[in-house]
């Protein structure tokens, strides 16, 4: 699938209907979606691998990897409306996809690749840690995910900690739309990275 074409397909992919302030619900922007995906297919190969998608929202990045060929592939998300957004379109797109309503703290489901776009704690500080976490303890192979620029020396050390080799580490462009009412402005810049993390060893 070109780029384009995931382009499209990503921008179809509705965002929350009611989103929560407290959770952070903001949807991930297309194009860095497809950065990231494009990033797992560059390490990893992500067509036949499994894939989680921790805190997923309306599916993005689950319905994005499906796309690009991974199997099986879960979403998590706390959020039951999420879910059945996203459930609805991973059948619009034509993907397989399973979404489960969970914490992302309980989950204990391993797959090859997690992706992620977690909170990253402006309302609540340290919320992003316990999906770095998960993450780290449940990619048999590869982490892929999204941070504020701020949280790198927190991410390198959880890494190091968990025997993780950081891959790449590189800013994306990201303008956060109006979502909530204390919002002010129409867009505001973040600056983010992307992160590739892999947390088995190559033989």
């Amino acid at each position: 699938m070109r780029r384009s074409e995931l382009l499209r397909a990503l921008e179809r992919i509705p965002p929350f209907a009611h989103p929560d302030a407290a959770l952070e619900q903001v949807i991930t922007p297309s194009e860095a979606a497809a950065t990231l995906l494009a990033s797992a297919d560059r390490f990893d190969g992500i067509s036949g691998r499994s894939v989680l998608d921790l805190g997923c929202g309306t599916g993005r990045l689950a319905i994005g990897a499906a796309l690009l060929g991974a199997s099986p592939v879960l979403g998590i998300d706390v959020d039951e409306g999420a879910i059945d957004r996203a459930r609805s379109a991973a059948a619009d797109a034509g993907v397989a996809v399973e979404f489960e309503v969970a914490e992302v703290a309980a989950t204990s489901g391993r797959a090859d690749l997690v992706v992620m776009n977690p909170p990253f704690g402006a309302q609540s500080p340290h919320a992003d840690r316990p999906f770095w976490d998960r993450a780290l303890a449940l990619a048999k192979r590869s982490v892929y995910a999204f941070s504020l620029s701020e949280s790198r020396t927190f991410i390198a050390r959880r890494a190091v900690e968990r025997g993780a080799q950081v891959l790449a580490v590189e800013p994306v462009p990201w303008a956060l739309p109006r979502t909530f009412p204390h919002h002010a402005r129409r867009r505001v810049p973040l600056d983010v990275d992307l992160w590739a993390l892999r947390t088995e060893p190559d033989p």
